[in-house]
């Protein structure tokens, strides 16, 4: 993949301590249903799967290896550790970046457009740096010994991405030596040429309170939920296994089915694909295909939730509730609801999953042990970037 004959990484530094803000890092707080982190990586996918860069490299603080997702995203992505400082994680992020031109990101910046990386791109040549700017809308002043204007014409803040030739960028910090505030700084030190490009007011960085604040808010304006809802039933017969949450339970009686019969399984899996609008199991795996035959209902459940999440979806929340006569199984649920709560935070970390079993009460047949019965709701949303359909870029 290229664009214009040149290959790009996606360099995401999320490498900080988050010192001015506390608690922490910013960078990990929960923005919507991702990581702040995570919001970047999801526009790195989504300019892959625009054909526009080839890979995506993210920069973690050493101790936080466990905040990698190796297999959330579609875009080839790797991980590595930063520095003491911002220029040392940048340092290690493109050491580990195969492209021959880099964008370099904060991920503090989590709300950014794919225009600017467009832009950006277009600008950038080999022996030429591209940096995103904005111009200053309020009126500046420098307060020394008394109070001075400054003309805000000549003023810009300079955003990220920043985007270079990688083995050129490497050259510059490796002949600094020292740390700066931004790549574009030493790049100028060095008398490289450097061209910019118009920025965006969405691309803003998150440094306090305030701006956390906006950020929820506008995280939230791009939330898009839907709610579905699945049901199954399995006859209760001998000499089948009964499996459960894909938890095994020693039972005389097992669930009849094509697969392994776990009703919990199939009833959260069809309320899965009904919020998504991707009809059902029995469309998706077929009691007619061979290859379904005894299968892992946590295995389906998997496929379905990588469905799911390649549609752009998150999972919020799954209730169920099984209606079983025979075993008892009140001492199982906790690991019923600790096998699906792995799988699916797998996929989804903030989901949240409640599954309940209720006695047939000797009625019906559920009650005469003829059965069991599942049902379950699922809740599914999907956080979208706003821009272009506000005309932002």
């Amino acid at each position: 993949m290229s664009r214009d004959g040149k290959t790009w990484s996606f360099v995401l530094v999320a490498a900080g301590n988050g010192a001015r803000m506390g608690g922490e890092p910013k960078q990990f707080r929960r923005l919507g249903q991702f990581p702040m982190w995570k919001w970047s990586a999801r526009m790195a996918d989504e300019l892959h799967a625009r054909g526009v860069i080839d890979e995506l490299v993210v920069v973690f603080p050493a101790g936080h290896e466990s905040g990698r997702e190796e297999n959330a995203f579609s875009v080839p992505t790797s991980y590595t550790v930063g520095g003491r400082t911002r220029t040392e994680s940048v340092r290690n992020g493109l050491a580990v970046s195969r492209s021959e031109f880099a964008m370099i990101h904060d991920a503090a910046r989590p709300f950014l457009p794919a225009g600017v990386c467009e832009r950006l791109m277009e600008s950038v040549t080999e022996e030429t740096g591209a940096i995103p700017l904005l111009e200053s809308h309020d009126s500046l002043k420098i307060v020394d010994d008394g109070i001075n204007v400054i003309p805000r014409e000549k003023i810009f803040r300079t955003q990220t991405p920043q985007a270079f030739k990688k083995d050129a960028i490497l050259d510059v910090i490796d002949a600094s030596g020292r740390a700066a505030a931004d790549e574009a700084a030493l790049w100028i030190r060095a008398g490289k040429k450097l061209a910019s490009v118009p920025g965006s007011f969405a691309n803003f960085k998150i440094t306090n309170d305030f701006d956390w604040l906006t950020a929820r808010s506008i995280a939230e304006s791009g939330r898009i939920a839907r709610v579905g809802t699945g049901y199954d039933v399995h006859e209760l017969v001998p000499g089948r296994k009964l499996v459960l949450g894909g938890l095994a339970v020693d039972a005389e009686l097992g669930l009849l089915g094509h697969s392994d019969g776990d009703v919990v399984c199939h009833a959260i899996a069809d309320a899965l694909l009904g919020a998504a609008g991707e009809g059902d199991i029995g469309t998706m795996f077929p009691a007619s295909e061979e290859r379904h035959k005894d299968a892992d209902s946590m295995e389906l459940l998997k496929t379905v939730l990588g469905l799911v999440a390649g549609k752009g979806w998150i999972v919020g929340n799954v209730d169920a509730v099984l209606a079983a006569q025979i075993p008892r199984l009140g001492d199982k649920m906790g690991r019923i609801v600790s096998n699906l709560t792995r799988l699916i935070r797998n996929f989804c970390p903030y989901a949240e999953l409640s599954v309940k079993v209720k006695s047939g009460e000797g009625i019906g047949s559920v009650g005469r042990a003829e059965c069991m019965r599942c049902h379950a709701v699922a809740l599914l949303e999907k956080f979208t970037f706003p821009w272009e359909e506000m005309g932002i870029r």
